[in-house]
C-alpha cells in the first residue's frame, strides 16, 4: 500500500487529520483533561471541521447519531473516559438498535496506569470490554502512528455490511506524544458481492407466483426505495413500514401501507418479502404469528433480504438472500420481469385494506389530527424526529413520510429523551432544511439543558412539546393493570416559557389544531430555536396499541 508522505505529529492531531481524510466536517463533543490532544486539534482544523459542544455527554452521542441517520454518513463524536463514555452509552446502544454509523473517540489512562487498578482519574477496570458488548467494534490506538490505520478500520467496520456504532480510545500520555506518522492510501468500503444466483431465481419464481405478496422494509432498506417500488409495482405487492424503513416507498403512493393497513391484509397474503428489516410486526407483535426463537410460523411463504447473516438464523426464511438490498431487489425485479408465469397481487384488495386500517388510525385521538398538522406544515423534505411518547408511537403509523431520511427513530431500543436531543444533530447536518422534534414532558426533560447548547451554536430546531404532566404510557398501564394503583409516573414540571426564556430561545403555545399550525408555520419560517407547548388531557388519549397490536382490542382482520 503506497504511503503518500510522513510526519511528525501528537496523537490527537494523528485522529483529526485521519478523520479529515474520512470528509468529517462535524465533531459533536466535550474536552476533558484525558483528551486535549484532540480538542487542540481541532480548533488547530476548524475552518475544515465544525466543533459543537453540548452540554452533557449523552447530547454528544446523540447529536452523531442524529447526523447520521440524516445524512447516511458516519457521525463523530468525542468525550473523556470512564464517566464521560459511559454516559454515552444509551445512545451508543441507540445507535446500534437503530443501525446508525456513530464513531466515538475517547482517552484512557495514562499508558503506564493502564491495567494497574490504581484509581487514576476516570478509571474503569476495563473499558474496552464494556464497550465491546454492545458496539459493533471497539479498540485502542497505542501510537499516533497507528491512528491512521485504526481511524480507517473505524470507517469500515461503520458501514460494512449492518452499519452502527464503534468507538476508538487512547491513552492519556500517548495522545499527546509525537510520533512518525505514515499516510497510507485511504481503504475504501468494499463493494458488497452480489447475491447466489440460483437464490435470486428461486427468489424470483416464488415472488411471480404469488396472488397476494406483501414487502415489508426497514432500515436496511432506505439506499433501495427505487428498487422497492419497482418491484412492488411489478408484483402489485403493498410495501409496509413501521419505523426505520419510513419513506423507503412515499407514503402517498397507492401501494404504501402502515401496520394498521397491513393488518386487515395479512390474513390472505401468501408471501412476505422482508427487505432490510426484522419483521418485528408480524412476527413478534400479532399473537397468531407468535413462535419460538429460530422458528417461522407459517403460511406465509417468507423471502428474506438482508445484508446481516444473523438475520437469517433469528427468523429463518423459506428463502434467504444475503446481499445488499438495492442489488439483491433489483436482481429479483429483473428475474420476475422475465417469468412467463408472474401473478401479482390484486390492487383493488390493497385499496380495501388501505380505507380500513385509514378508518382505524383515525380513531387514535388527539395526536392523529396534531400529527396531520405538522405534516400540513412541514415540507416533503423537512426531517421529522420521532420520540417515546403518545404522539411518537402514534407516528410509527400515522405520519406521512415520502423520502427516506427524513423520519430518525430510535429503532426498537425505545429510548426515552432521545428525541430532542437527536434532532440537534439533525439539524446541524442540515441548517437550512426545516426540522422538528417531537417529545413528551417526561422525555424532554431527559437533555433539556441542551437548550443551550441549540441557543449558542444557532440550531434553530422546532421542538414541538406535548405535555400531559406525566409519563403517559406508564400511567395508562398502572391504572389498567394495578387496580387503579399509580406511582412515579405522575409528574410536576417547570413553567416552560420561563425556561426558554431563561436559555434564550423562542417559546409558544399551541392549545387547538390551528393554534399549532400558526405556530409551527412561524417557528419554521423563523428558523431559530423554539418550543411549542402543547398541552395535552392524558384522560383523552387512545392507547397507539390500538393500531400496532389490533388483536389485543378485540378487533377482526375481517
Amino acid at each position: 500500500m503506497a504511503e503518500s508522505h510522513r510526519e511528525t505529529l501528537n496523537g490527537g492531531s494523528a485522529i483529526i487529520k485521519s478523520l479529515l481524510r474520512h470528509d468529517v466536517d462535524t465533531v459533536f463533543g466535550l474536552p476533558g483533561v484525558q483528551t486535549y490532544p484532540i480538542f487542540d486539534a481541532l480548533h488547530v482544523h476548524q475552518n475544515a471541521i465544525r466543533t459543537i459542544t453540548p452540554r452533557h455527554e449523552q447530547g454528544a452521542a446523540y447529536m452523531a447519531m442524529g447526523y447520521a441517520q440524516v445524512t447516511g454518513k458516519p457521525g463523530i463524536f468525542s468525550v473523556v473516559p470512564g464517566p464521560g463514555i459511559l454516559n454515552t452509552g444509551a445512545a451508543l446502544n441507540t445507535a446500534w438498535a437503530s443501525s446508525s454509523p456513530i464513531l466515538g473517540l475517547t482517552g484512557q489512562v495514562p499508558s503506564s496506569y493502564l491495567g494497574l487498578g490504581h484509581g487514576h482519574l476516570h478509571e474503569m477496570p476495563d473499558q474496552l470490554a464494556t464497550l465491546r458488548s454492545f458496539v459493533k467494534w471497539a479498540e485502542r490506538i497505542d501510537h499516533a502512528a497507528d491512528a491512521p490505520g485504526l481511524v480507517d478500520e473505524a470507517f469500515l467496520r461503520m458501514q460494512t455490511g449492518r452499519m452502527g456504532p464503534v468507538t476508538l480510545e487512547m491513552c492519556w500520555d500517548r495522545l499527546a506524544e509525537p510520533d512518525e506518522v505514515a499516510w497510507p492510501m485511504r481503504r475504501a468500503v468494499p463493494d458488497v458481492a452480489d447475491p447466489d444466483p440460483d437464490t435470486i431465481a428461486a427468489a424470483a419464481d416464488r415472488a411471480a407466483t404469488a396472488r397476494a405478496p406483501m414487502i415489508m422494509v426497514g432500515s436496511g432498506a432506505k439506499h433501495a426505495g427505487a428498487e422497492v417500488l419497482e418491484l412492488a409495482r411489478l408484483l402489485n405487492a403493498p410495501v409496509l413500514s413501521v419505523r426505520g424503513g419510513r419513506g423507503v416507498v412515499p407514503a402517498d403512493d397507492p401501494l404504501s401501507i402502515g401496520p394498521a393497513e397491513a393488518y386487515y391484509l395479512w390474513k390472505h397474503t401468501d408471501l412476505l418479502i422482508g427487505i432490510g428489516s426484522r419483521l418485528e410486526l408480524p412476527y413478534m407483535r400479532w399473537s397468531n404469528n407468535m413462535a419460538p426463537a429460530r422458528h417461522r410460523p407459517t403460511p406465509p411463504d417468507l423471502i428474506r433480504i438482508d445484508i446481516d447473516p444473523v438475520q437469517m438464523h433469528r427468523l429463518q426464511p423459506d428463502i434467504g438472500v444475503l446481499g445488499d438490498s438495492r442489488r439483491a431487489t433489483s436482481l429479483i425485479t429483473e428475474a420476475v420481469s422475465r417469468h412467463p408465469g408472474k401473478i401479482g397481487g390484486d390492487l383493488e384488495r390493497i385499496a380495501v385494506g388501505r380505507a380500513k386500517g385509514r378508518a382505524l388510525v383515525d380513531t387514535i385521538k388527539p395526536h392523529v389530527g396534531h400529527l396531520q398538522t405538522i405534516r400540513d406544515v412541514l415540507p416533503r423534505d423537512g426531517i421529522f424526529v420521532e420520540e417515546v411518547c403518545q404522539a411518537g408511537f402514534v407516528s410509527f403509523f400515522s405520519f406521512p413520510v415520502y423520502s427516506p431520511r427524513t423520519y430518525v427513530t430510535c429503532g426498537f431500543s425505545g429510548t426515552l429523551g432521545f428525541g430532542f436531543l437527536t434532532a440537534l444533530g439533525a439539524k446541524a447536518a442540515f441548517p437550512d432544511r426545516p426540522v422538528v422534534s417531537i417529545t413528551g414532558d417526561g422525555g424532554f426533560l431527559f437533555g433539556v439543558q441542551e437548550l443551550a447548547t441549540a441557543a449558542q451554536f444557532g440550531l434553530g430546531l422546532t421542538t414541538i412539546l406535548f405535555n400531559n404532566s406525566a409519563f403517559g404510557n406508564v400511567r395508562r398501564d398502572q391504572a389498567a393493570l394495578f387496580d387503579g394503583r399509580v406511582i412515579g409516573s405522575d409528574l410536576e414540571n417547570p413553567d416552560f416559557e420561563k425556561m426558554c426564556d431563561s436559555f434564550g430561545v423562542g417559546y409558544r403555545k399551541a392549545v387547538t389544531s390551528d393554534d399549532l399550525k400558526r405556530e409551527l408555520e412561524a417557528s419554521l419560517a423563523a428558523n431559530r430555536p423554539d418550543v411549542i407547548e402543547v398541552p395535552v388531557d392524558p384522560a383523552t388519549e387512545v392507547p397507539p396499541w390500538k393500531v400496532l397490536i389490533p388483536e389485543r382490542f378485540g378487533i377482526s382482520p375481517d
